[in-house]
Formats: structure tokens, sequence, C-alpha cells
């Protein structure tokens, strides 16, 4: 079983919401997952990011995989940066 963290759409028609969620790979993007780590808006300026900073370093270090996407999002809240220091 691959878990990937990434991004799930809500909102309405042109008004896109995602939650930041881990998810087994096989699931549909929209689909099941396993736990929300947090939230990105993309349509406020700036776009609003909230994140569970210490569950999603725990699952970093269990090995779930970011998207590309959400690899940025983790970058611009430092927390990719912490993931990459070494211990």
């Amino acid at each position: 079983m691959s878990v990937k963290i990434r991004l799930a759409r809500g909102g309405a028609k042109k008004k896109p919401f995602y939650q930041v969620v881990v998810a087994d790979e096989r699931f549909p993007r929209d689909g099941r997952f396993i736990e929300r780590l947090g939230q990105y808006d993309p349509k406020q300026d700036p776009p609003m990011i909230s994140l569970k900073e210490e569950r999603t370093l725990e699952w970093l270090q269990q090995g779930a995989e970011p998207t590309d996407t959400v690899r940025q999002i983790l970058r611009s809240q430092g927390i990719w940066a912490k993931f990459k220091q070494p211990a």
C-alpha cells in the first residue's frame, strides 16, 4: 500500500477549495482518505494554507509521498525543510 499526501477538491464550480489529505494512492481523488491534515484555498489573496505541522511531519517520516503541488505547499510553509534536516 503506497500512501500519498495530496489535495482533495471541494467547493462549487469555479470556486475550488482543497483539503490536504493522506490517502492510499488507489483511492479516487475526492474519495476515501486516511487523515485530513489541513486546508488550502487558492482563491484568497494571499492563498490560505493551514496545516497540522506535527502530523504532516509524522506522515512524511513514515514514508508518505507528497504530490508535486503538496510538496510546493510544504516548502512555502517551511515543513519540507524541517523534514529534510538531518536529525
